[in-house]
């Protein structure tokens, strides 16, 4: 527990008594903060749906004022940017694959024996993920201990109007960097939030090396409608004289990731296929399944040997770095050490490309959110799909689960998953249950409950419009919203419509999984048709489930389908 007077506790009183939690005191009269507490401050830092637009506009109109405002909640906390410069980081970019890629460098550098930082976005289960020493979540004692301090100090400089706070990744970006340097890290690995050039972590001056990874649409409303407007925000994280490496781009990214390194002043380089690299042994093994993951594995192997040379070096040798005269160069595949090699097999990183297998239920969960690692998804879980029937004796039932989230355009990816051939699509909100209480990890506020579940009943409309099934009209093609969720689902042909994510797994499950069984949680009360339409779900010899389209559907599922990672 860690103890903290009156002077941070009047902004969570109304958080709290929503939450249903409870603060507790000493005999002293002093708050005691928990974990949950902390987590519960933390929310009320997240943007309030009504002002979320108003906040995109400012960023869009102003995005060189985001970096000024971050260095000032910075120096507010203590820290400085020259602080920041003895973290010896690794900072990583890029629209799909970053955070492979950092999981991958984090290990390989862990298992040579370094003490290693990794902040990365978003979490799946409890946000303390985001904030990783060694590989390992901090544990809730060290989040809680670490959140105060820095909250603490930002609420007790607030101005007169109190309303000068850091939003909520603003806010988690400074509790990573000062976690890192209290907890003495040999190495931080920074995965960029959104972009690069005005995202809060590129307050960062000189890390020891950068990468890009895989370049593709996002996020278009702050970063551009264009591949190379959005080239150019992620080349916004390079740095005189730093030494970049990037995948294979198309051409129209790469050429603008040329003229940035150029401008900048700093030695960019492409990475090799995997293939290329001399294993001795065939073919390099990864933990992380899909295609996608082999580029992902050559960015680290270049990021992990750069950042070595460089330690191995002396300060002298560092002083001056140099650029060579060629600012785009063909990065040479080198033979891996068996520490990168076996790093690179060991690799984990929850929620992507990843399988898990309950008795007759196979769960495939991966986070695409983007055409690019949907097509990535589709192309994995068909191959995992055709090896698993296979070797099936009897009927084998497909299931989509799916949900999107922010501006992501839902119909492009649907389209993408309509060859998979689902006997069923099922939607839900990220919602984990319909009763929020002590989940405030999983708490967001930046968009309506009535959004999340209309955007599952546009999601159902356009796949019944791919698949050719009609539409049904009248009352079942509404989801009324009153004081609270509704507890039952609505049905079409095909398709269903859940109001949470465990409803949804219930369903699916019917009572197969024995993980999902024992989890705790009370079955929710569906219509008596919809059970019907289960049978084929309690006949099939196999359930294939595939969960994707975004990373915090997965991450809910996660929650019930592996108690480990809420423990």
């Amino acid at each position: 527990m860690v103890r903290y007077s009156l002077v941070t506790m009047s902004i969570l009183l109304h958080t709290k008594a929503q939450a249903g939690l409870h603060f507790s005191t000493s005999s002293t009269g002093l708050f005691i903060m928990d974990y949950e507490e902390a987590v519960c401050a933390l929310n009320t830092l997240q943007t309030n749906v009504s002002v979320l637009d108003q906040v995109q506009r400012e960023r869009s109109e102003l995005p060189e004022l985001q970096l000024q405002a971050m260095r000032g909640f910075l120096h507010r906390t203590g820290l400085t940017v020259d602080k920041l410069d003895h973290l010896n980081i690794i900072h990583v970019t890029g629209t799909k694959g970053k955070g492979s890629t950092c999981a991958f460098t984090e290990r390989i550098l862990r298992d040579y024996g370094f003490r290693t930082g990794f902040y990365s976005s978003p979490h799946l289960v409890q946000v303390r993920e985001r904030i990783r020493i060694n590989g390992q979540p901090i544990s809730k004692e060290l989040f809680t201990k670490y959140f105060w301090e820095v909250f603490s100090q930002l609420d007790a400089t607030k101005d007169s109007h109190g309303v000068n706070m850091p939003t909520y990744f603003r806010f988690l970006t400074i509790l990573a960097f000062h976690v890192f340097l209290q907890e003495r890290v040999d190495l931080a690995v920074i995965e960029v939030g959104i972009g690069g050039a005005y995202d809060c972590t590129n307050i960062i001056r000189k890390p020891w090396v950068c990468g890009i990874s895989s370049l593709g649409i996002d996020h278009t409303s702050i970063l551009g409608n264009t591949i190379e407007e959005i080239a150019w925000q992620k080349a916004g994280i390079f740095k005189p004289g730093v030494p970049v490496f990037t995948v294979k781009q198309l051409d129209r990214p790469m050429t603008v990731l040329q003229d940035r390194a150029k401008e900048i002043g700093c030695p960019l380089w492409v990475c090799p296929d995997l293939e290329q690299y001399e294993s001795g042994a065939g073919p390099l093994s990864l933990g992380l399944a899909g295609q996608q993951q082999r580029c992902n594995a050559s960015l680290a192997l270049q990021l992990s040997k750069t950042w070595l040379q460089r330690y191995r070096q002396s300060d002298d040798q560092l002083a001056a770095p140099i650029v060579e005269n060629r600012l785009v160069s063909q990065a040479t595949a080198f033979k891996p050490s068996p520490i990168m090699v076996k790093g690179l097999e060991v690799t984990e990183w929850p929620g992507r490309t990843q399988t898990l297998r309950h008795g007759p239920v196979t769960y495939y969960l991966d986070g695409a959110h983007t055409t690019g690692s949907m097509q990535a998804c589709v192309h994995w879980f068909s191959q995992e799909i055709q090896q698993e029937e296979s070797s099936n004796r009897g009927p084998v039932i497909r299931v989509l689960l799916f949900n999107t989230t922010g501006e992501r355009d839902s119909a492009a990816m649907l389209k993408l998953l309509e060859p998979c051939q689902f006997d069923f699509a099922v939607f839900c909100p990220n919602i984990t249950e319909t009763i929020t209480e002590n989940n405030a990890d999983q708490q967001n506020f930046n968009v309506s409950v009535e959004n999340m579940l209309t955007r599952c009943l546009d999601n159902q409309i356009s796949w019944q419009s791919l698949s050719g099934t009609e539409t049904t009209q009248g009352s079942e093609s509404q989801l009324l919203i009153k004081d609270r969720l509704p507890l039952l689902a609505k049905t079409r042909t095909h398709t269903m419509v859940f109001p949470c994510i465990l409803s949804a797994l219930q369903w699916i499950s019917q009572g197969r999984d024995a993980v999902l069984a024992t989890a705790g949680s009370p079955y929710l009360p569906v219509q008596p048709s919809v059970t019907a339409k289960a049978e084929p779900l309690r006949e099939a010899a196999q359930v294939s489930v595939l969960v994707t389209g975004s990373l915090h559907l997965v991450g809910g599922v996660l929650k019930y389908l592996d108690p480990s990672l809420a423990s």
